[in-house]
């Protein structure tokens, strides 16, 4: 029997209350101890098991991404627009405060993103490559545009020409003791690189080359993890016995005097000064070079020595004499033959490490910084860093501890500037690269030859009366060998700025000098 309307609602609702009289009736039972303790044993290991799982999920997908791209700075090479090519651009300047950021600021109202910039120094002059992406419409406009500012002796490209090309890298590897280790030191054995320091977790290689092989090697690098990676500029000088611009001088000064550079004793005398009593060594005629001054006077050309310069002697944008005060303009060049680095000093030579986003411009930025506060920059080299779409500048630029701070609290506002350091007075290893092409008869070669094996140098090309060699190593290195090679005439020097990087070893030699060690009794 179905019950239907008002007498169906009250069976449901009878229903219903003997059902909670009954509830309410039985006691609650309470569980154990043990349950108690058996349910919390359950919650956390089924905590522990969803967050190892979770662990496990990240680590999968970590392992698979660094299978596809095996770093954040490895990246497939994209190829130039057409019409489109690598050009190295060389310029020689009079070394003057402020020129660097003249020269960088060109590229940046042209729109140019400098791919690469190496800045060697002597005492008096500046030779600068750099490396720019463009047309040769483009370039061409770069170029007449940078002849033009003041002080700039030559611009050439030398794209088209037979040239030798040399670029310094050093690769901080994630590598531990073991497999990996071995595997890198393999690497470093067939690419002929050299090991600078090895930590617990990390080894530095530092090699040097032309851009494929140094591409090659950061290729192979890539699978066991670049933990950071600083390179200098590219460095170019001509093959055989033509120098950079010889023959874009008229035919009546392209033999005239003699150019070295700086000596021992700084007075540019060069291979005439010291050493010409040794029979072996080229006289008089048989030292047929040209002249880097252009002051000399052509009749063809009706040129007259240019006015002579009143600022000279000071060379920097306070016009303030070393009798007057001391000041970061006191500091020793680190290219001086009798340079001393000195870190108890109050003004030191500090070099910095600048990381920065790839963009056009950002290179002016940077040395604005240092051109609108007087610092003479020493040093420079820029090239991309281990991630994408960023570059490292190392500069080298004197001054106190308290003016320094104040320089990295003005590039720290800059909004390209990523990260900075100073690395002073910090164990690191630092290195420049230098190319040299010294005057030799096939008589000398064999001397000259002994000289590349003490410094162990490299000879990378030879004509019937010249010898161009690479030598890579610290500032008192290059200068030592520059010593011995001036009596022979040297043509042309080339040298990248000094690129430097942290020991994670955490001990060099400089740092223990300054550290307190246990006394011996």
């Amino acid at each position: 029997m179905i019950l239907r309307g008002p007498a169906a609602g009250n069976g449901l609702r009878t229903g219903r209350k003997q059902a909670a009289r009954c509830r309410s009736a039985t006691p609650a039972v309470r569980p154990s101890r043990q349950e108690l303790a058996w349910r919390a044993s359950e919650r956390r290991q089924s905590t522990k098991a969803r967050a190892a799982q979770l662990d496990k999920e990240e680590t999968v997908q970590e392992e698979e991404e660094l299978k596809e791209t095996y770093d954040v700075y490895v990246h497939e090479p994209v190829p130039l627009a057409e019409g489109v090519e690598k050009h190295v651009i060389s310029v020689l300047v009079s070394d003057e405060s402020g020129l660097i950021n003249r020269v960088a600021g060109v590229c940046a109202r042209r729109g140019a993103n400098i791919e690469s910039l190496a800045v060697g120094l002597t005492q008096d002059k500046a030779l600068f490559t750099i490396v720019v992406n463009g047309s040769k419409s483009y370039v061409a406009t770069l170029v007449k545009n940078l002849s033009k500012l003041v002080n700039v002796r030559y611009v050439e490209d030398l794209t088209g020409s037979k040239r030798v090309e040399r670029e310094m890298v050093m690769f901080k590897v994630s590598a531990r003791a073991g497999a990996e280790r071995t595997e890198v030191m393999q690497l470093a054995e067939i690419f002929r690189a050299k090991i600078n320091d090895v930590s617990d977790r990390t080894m530095t290689l530092l090699v040097s080359g032309d851009p494929g092989k140094l591409a090659a090697l950061e290729k192979q690098l890539a699978p066991f993890g670049i933990v950071e990676m600083v390179r200098s500029g590219r460095v170019s000088l001509r093959r055989g016995e033509l120098l950079n611009f010889q023959h874009l001088m008229p035919d009546s000064l392209r033999h005239t005097g003699v150019y070295h550079p700086q000596g021992a004793n700084g007075n540019g005398n060069g291979a005439n000064e010291p050493h010409t009593e040794d029979p072996a060594l080229p006289k008089g005629d048989d030292v047929v070079t040209w002249s880097l001054d252009n002051t000399a006077v052509d009749p063809e050309l009706g040129n007259a020595p240019p006015p002579k310069d009143t600022n000279a002697e000071t060379s920097d944008v306070y016009f303030v004499s070393d009798k007057d005060m001391s000041g970061h303009w006191s500091v020793q060049n680190l290219l001086d033959p009798v340079f001393d680095d000195d870190m108890n000093s109050e003004y030191n030579v500090h070099t910095l490490s600048i990381e920065v986003s790839n963009t056009p411009g950002v290179l002016n930025q940077v040395t604005g910084c240092f051109a609108r506060r007087g610092y003479n920059i020493q040093s420079l080299a820029v090239g991309p860093s281990e991630k994408p779409d960023t570059s490292r500048i190392t500069v080298v630029v004197p001054g106190s501890d308290e003016s320094i701070s104040k320089l990295f609290r003005q590039l720290r506002k800059l909004v390209y500037v990523q990260s900075l350091e100073d690395l002073t007075f910090m164990p690191m290893q630092q290195r420049e690269l230098m190319l040299v092409k010294v005057r030799c008869t096939p008589q000398q070669r064999g001397q000259v030859r002994n000289l590349e094996q003490i410094f162990r140098a490299s000879i990378l090309d030879i004509s019937p009366t010249t010898v161009l060699m690479s030598l890579m190593g610290k500032a008192g290195k290059l200068r030592a060998l520059c010593e011995l090679l001036e009596p022979y005439g040297i043509l042309e020097i080339a040298r990248t700025g000094r690129i430097a990087l942290k020991r994670d070893s955490g001990v060099d030699s400089a740092y223990l000098a300054r550290m307190a060690t246990q006394k011996v009794y």
